[in-house]
């Protein structure tokens, strides 16, 4: 299978570029920098693209299966914050992009604070008790709650869209490097509970399965321990 990776630089990009290699797919990686380039590519191709421009990725895309977004915002915490609003302008990019490539599917990973802890009710919308999981658990500043609803924003922008779309929220936690176990729990749009961050390299696992077995078009899932 052909699979376009944007955000391969980053913590789960690179994680999934190095799973879907692993399994044989042949892998064409984007990134906005080229000064980002591993010195050795190996197998896996790699391209210029820009994840917020809708023709930069609908040239890179053609010819792939399908696509993975695991791109961040910004390079560290503030500068996520500060550019939290891209999130929703590279959803509506990629949603114009594969209006030129509508047999692509996309598969595109997003934040927790969008799952439900009850009926209708996200997690995001719990107050002051989100705004402690943030400094508390996550330890990021309160002002991350804006990168938390612009990925609830940007998973909104694919819902209302007729593309072969799905997102994969962690369901709690962080993604951190980590152990490669192979297993997790996977859900819907509900918070599945259990403690601990998830490793970048089972968040991968859970990409490619979805990659190979899709069992979520338009729809969101999310996984955790």
């Amino acid at each position: 299978m052909d699979i376009g990776i944007f955000g391969a630089t980053g913590v789960i990009g690179s994680r999934a570029v190095a799973e879907a290699t692993q399994r044989g797919h042949r892998v064409t990686a984007f990134s906005r920098d080229a000064a980002r380039f591993p010195g050795d590519w190996g197998k896996v191709a790699w391209q210029v693209a820009d994840w917020l421009d809708a023709d930069s990725i609908a040239a890179a895309i053609a010819g792939v299966d399908v696509v993975i977004s695991a791109v961040n915002a910004g390079h560290g915490i503030a500068d996520t914050i500060a550019k939290a609003g891209d999130f929703v302008v590279g959803a509506q990019a990629m949603v114009s992009a594969l209006e030129q490539h509508p047999r692509v599917r996309v598969i595109a990973v997003g934040g927790a604070g969008s799952l439900e802890i009850a009926p209708g009710r996200q997690l995001v919308d719990t107050g002051a008790a989100f705004i402690r999981t943030l400094t508390d658990d996550l330890e990021v500043p309160a002002e991350y709650i804006e990168v938390v609803r612009a990925l609830r924003s940007a998973l909104n922008v694919y819902r209302l869209s007729n593309r072969h779309w799905t997102y994969l929220s962690p369901s709690s936690g962080r993604v951190v490097p980590g152990a490669r176990t192979g297993r997790f729990r996977v859900g819907g749009d509900q918070v599945l509970g259990g403690d601990g961050d998830i490793s970048a390299e089972d968040l991968a696992v859970a990409l490619l399965d979805e990659v190979e077995q899709p069992r979520f078009i338009q729809r969101r899932f999310t996984v955790g321990y």
